[in-house]
């Protein structure tokens, strides 16, 4: 049960060592590139930058991977959110597919990553499972992976209702679709290993310094931290949805919706091999959508949109009550079970929950991941450094427009509003 020895804080940092790197040197001087942001998009950008022999200031407001980057359910799956079909109808089937394969690669980097920089962090191929949360979402997903062979990703294949035991054990859903190239990983190891890695190449990584103002100077920009000023022949802003800083712009484009997520305590070798025997990432088609995985421990983490509201303690409290109803109502034999920890975090959600990366005002950006974040941010960290280095076609975004969202200025007062619509639909489609 959800009781006083539960932990309202994520269970990815609680379990890493904290990140020990910090420069000691005064913040100040100059710099070929400052990366405002030291989760995984900034630190993955540090690490690439500092292989090319860039001098790097990554400047992170609290402390590495403390918001989104260490507050997610440590997926790394391949593919995009949205249907298939959708996508071709939308951009052409070129296009749609080139999207796809930026998921893949991202998925692709991660691994190398971990391997080159020696990340232990329980990185695996497991596979995602899409679970069908009723009878007609199942024909979707038919149709959707018959698109996917015939044009993109041939590995997919259908799960249906009477082999579903053998990938995950409820009678909740009515079949499923397979994504076998996707993995998991240990998150807080790795976003923490990356920023390690990059202080091992050369990267100058401050914690507690946010960037409080940005200005155009003479061949480059100057920016102003409460640990000091420095100048920075470019910068890359790898900051997604924060409130800190002179962000204006991109608070109009990205709205924070909050996520939670619940890790019971660890589960027995029998529930295992029964509720989990394949031990893949699991989410379901549903648009207040929920997803589970195992832990590097055993333990099942089980997350989703429980409300939409911000993270506080508070907060979070609430959200993991009913998470913790929602993971009954999949496996009923864990409503009993202790939850350890409970937490939340915001993810930063664009229009069309498609990433944004480019260059405004001399300002190079990469952001809006939309909850698929892990592999896209690794990605755009090291495409973004070949970007600033002169290579601006290696960016998979350079032609998506970035409108503001009309009547929006960076506070989500249509959140309750957006969250009952969700649910409506969740009854009636």
């Amino acid at each position: 049960m959800v009781g006083e020895e539960m932990k309202l804080a994520s269970y990815w940092l609680d379990t890493s060592e904290p990140f020990n790197q910090s420069a000691s040197t005064p913040l100040e001087g100059r710099y070929d590139v400052a990366v405002i942001g030291g989760g995984l998009t900034g630190s993955s950008a540090a690490l690439a930058l500092a292989k090319k022999g860039a001098r790097v200031a990554l400047l992170e407001a609290t402390t590495i991977g403390n918001a989104a980057s260490g507050r997610n359910g440590g997926m790394c799956n391949n593919g995009f959110a949205q249907n298939y079909a959708v996508m071709t109808d939308r951009f052409g089937q070129e296009k749609a597919n080139a999207i796809y394969k930026a998921f893949d690669a991202g998925v692709d980097m991660v691994e190398r990553l971990v391997q080159e920089e020696g990340i232990d962090c329980s990185f695996a191929r497991v596979g995602k499972l899409k679970l069908a949360a009723k009878p007609e979402h199942y024909d979707m997903l038919a149709r959707s992976q018959e698109l996917l062979a015939a044009n993109v990703d041939p590995e997919t294949r259908l799960i249906d209702r009477a082999d579903l035991h053998s990938e995950v054990g409820t009678d909740r859903y009515y079949g499923g679709l397979l994504f076998p190239k996707s993995a998991n990983m240990h998150v807080g190891r790795y976003v923490r290993g990356l920023a390690t890695a990059a202080a091992r190449r050369g990267a100058d990584v401050y914690e507690y310094a946010p960037a409080m103002a940005l200005r155009e100077v003479d061949r480059g920009h100057a920016v102003e931290t409460p640990k000091g000023r420095i100048h920075a022949r470019q910068v890359l802003l790898a900051s997604g949805i924060s409130q800190v800083g002179p962000l204006g712009w991109i608070r109009r484009r990205i709205v924070p919706i909050g996520a939670f997520l619940i890790v019971t305590e660890p589960l027995s070798p029998a529930q295992v091999a029964r509720l989990m025997p394949t031990g893949r990432n699991v989410v379901d088609t549903r648009n207040l959508v929920v997803y589970w995985r195992l832990t590097p421990d055993n333990r099942l983490l089980f997350g989703g949109r429980a409300r939409f509201a911000g993270s506080n303690p508070q907060s979070d409290e609430k959200s993991g009550r009913i998470l913790k109803a929602a993971m009954a109502d999949v496996f009923p034999e864990l409503a009993n079970t202790r939850v350890d920890y409970c937490w939340g975090g915001l993810v930063d959600m664009t229009r069309d929950r498609l990433p944004r990366a480019g260059e405004r005002n001399g300002i190079y950006y990469s952001m809006g991941y939309s909850g698929h974040g892990t592999q896209m941010a690794t990605l755009m960290g090291g495409v973004m450094a070949d970007v600033m280095d002169g290579r601006p076609y290696l960016n998979p975004w350079k032609d998506f427009d970035w409108p503001a969202i009309p009547g929006y200025f960076g506070r989500p007062w249509f959140l309750p509003v957006l969250g009952a619509y969700y649910r409506m639909k969740d009854l009636v489609t």
